[in-house]
């Protein structure tokens, strides 16, 4: 198990993978990519039992993790590079064409890890659930995970999903929000406000943390509480407040980065405010 300054020399080189790839081909989301890239870190460096180098489409006798909001591809691909599923160099082809890194995940390409396609949001949820339930038929006892962003609670069909997993008695799994009140359009508050989050998912009957994205140890202590929830009859939602574009002064505070790839000066001035760990791809 890594440590936390590990950890974060590591999540520092995901966000410049993260800048570097949406750069090259002048699209992508960069903007919550950046902000998931401690939870991501924390998730495949520390918490998560798996073995890269056995990746089935099962995922029978490990934990496994559904990416539900799946525009924040570039944050995704560059954590499974770093800890082995491929190639780092592969990270060089995202968006190209015939390219394995699609600009949202797709299961077409035989990618290791990705075990469904999440173009369009609100899917996420209902599959995590399917596979939870999926583990406690096999008795396999390890944990689903997932993430969700704030704006895709607009979809209806994540509603039903949170109601659907208490029923069904899915506590082997672990969903995250990533609540960073921005979406394409704007302010998720003023888009179509979600309210009181937090009473919500507990009303539907939820086990719900809370905790900042932005801060390994926290990030690493909260899920370390949430996986002491499972087995005991519901499911777990993780209320994770991030901010758009951490580590990238000019990215944070603004919907602006969305969906928004960085010209040439701007990737200079953002690779300099984040020093390279391990090696650039």
């Amino acid at each position: 198990m890594a440590n936390t300054q590990d950890l974060e020399q590591l999540s520092t080189q995901i966000r410049r993978d993260i800048l570097r790839m949406v750069h090259a081909v002048s699209s992508g989301h960069p903007g919550g990519s950046l902000g998931c890239a401690d939870f991501f870190t924390a998730l495949y460096g520390s918490v998560m039992k798996y073995d890269p180098k056995k990746f089935t489409m099962d995922g029978k006798n490990e934990d496994i993790f559904f990416l539900s909001n799946g525009h924040i591809s570039p944050v995704w691909y560059a954590t499974l590079a770093r800890h082995g599923f491929f190639s780092v160099d592969e990270l060089e082809t995202f968006r190209k064409i015939d390219s394995r890194l699609q600009g949202h995940p797709t299961t077409a390409e035989d990618l290791p890890g990705v075990r469904m396609a999440s173009g369009s949001l609100g899917q996420g949820l209902s599959v995590a659930i399917g596979a939870a339930l999926a583990k406690k038929l096999n008795n396999d006892p390890h944990t689903v995970y997932s993430l969700h962003g704030d704006g895709e609670l607009q979809e209806g069909q994540c509603w039903e999903a949170a109601m659907a997993a208490p029923h069904l008695k899915a506590d082997n799994l672990i969903a995250t929000i990533d609540y960073n009140n921005r979406q394409i359009d704007g302010d998720v508050s003023n888009v179509m406000s979600l309210g009181d989050l937090k009473a919500k998912w507990e009303a539907f009957g939820w086990t719900t943390l809370e905790m900042d994205g932005n801060d390994m140890q926290t990030v690493l202590n909260t899920l370390s509480v949430a996986k002491s929830h499972c087995g005991k009859g519901k499911p777990v939602v993780i209320i994770m407040k991030t901010e758009m574009g951490a580590g990238v002064d000019f990215m944070m505070g603004t919907h602006k980065w969305h969906g928004v790839a960085p010209n040439d000066e701007q990737l200079a001035q953002a690779l300099n405010q984040l020093e390279e760990t391990i090696g650039d791809y």
